[in-house]
């Protein structure tokens, strides 16, 4: 009786957790850049006999933790988080300092106060020192950031401002508007192995390296980043739905099923407690 409580009991927490990643999901449809939460689901005793023969146990050993899985048969567990971070779509905006980058695995790098951070959002500005921020205020980096320490500034005159796709950003002043003057080169990170980031909230990706290696992943000549445009989120809101609707009856379903298992237990508690005392 008790091995079907545990296994609805597990089942039910695991549902929790989904419902909580697509709520979040869905709080993010329309976050510029954002890149949906999703879990692989398990069982517990499968993936036990999976790598059970991996495990540094003797017979003996090996015995007791089988004995003591039997009671968690077949409980469905969250084997794996993770974020995709397949592209949103391209969203046309005409704002000269709307960015996008048209690769999965291309990061714009801002400076926060909890050191530099990556993000795919790109919806930057201008602050009253003429600064390019985020939307959060923190500096957006250019590429020679870690040989001098200068945030990418525009000049108050600066009427017209271009970025090409190589990351390269002029302007035009009032003195001259036939002659782009060049500025300075937008930040732009590759980063291989995307399971090696880790979201930190407001958007932003933390990577697990030192300053040195982070400066290795600077791109040199990106050729995909493109000005007037806004990389969108890439939850896709029906299918949330869909899923959320799933795991809300599954919920409900695992609800009376854990009645059911109660009622058996009691009926059958007070059934032995009547056959002792007779």
């Amino acid at each position: 009786m008790q091995n079907g409580f545990y296994a609805v009991t597990g089942a039910m927490v695991t549902q929790f957790n989904r419902l909580d990643q697509i709520s979040n999901n869905l709080a993010n449809v329309n976050t510029n850049g954002f890149k949906k939460d999703d879990q692989v689901i398990g069982d517990f005793m499968r993936l036990y006999q999976e790598k059970r023969d991996e495990l540094p146990l003797n017979n003996n050993t090996k015995d007791a933790a089988k004995f003591l899985n039997r009671s968690l048969n077949r409980v469905p567990r969250i084997v794996e988080s993770y974020k995709d971070f397949s592209l949103g779509s391209m969203v046309k905006t005409d704002n000269k300092l709307d960015l996008a980058l048209g690769e999965e695995n291309l990061f714009f790098a801002v400076k926060t106060p909890d050191g530099i951070r990556l993000t795919k959002d790109g919806a930057f500005s201008l602050n009253e020192k003429g600064q390019m921020v985020t939307k959060e205020g923190y500096l957006v980096l250019s590429k020679s950031y870690f040989k001098n320490q200068q945030p990418i500034e525009l000049p108050v005159n600066a009427v017209d401002i271009m970025i090409d796709k190589s990351g390269k950003i002029k302007y035009l002043d009032q003195t001259a508007f036939d002659t782009p003057v060049y500025r300075n080169d937008i930040m732009v990170v590759r980063v291989d192995d995307l399971k090696s980031l880790k979201s930190v909230g407001e958007n932003l990706f933390t990577l697990d390296a030192e300053e040195p290696e982070l400066q290795m992943r600077i791109v040199d000549n990106p050729v995909s980043v493109y000005q007037g445009m806004l990389e969108k989120s890439n939850v896709n809101p029906v299918r949330e739905m869909s899923a959320l609707i799933e795991t809300n009856r599954l919920v409900e379903m695992y609800q009376k099923a854990m009645t059911t298992q109660m009622d058996d237990i009691n009926r059958d508690a007070i059934t032995k407690l009547a056959s002792v005392r007779a």
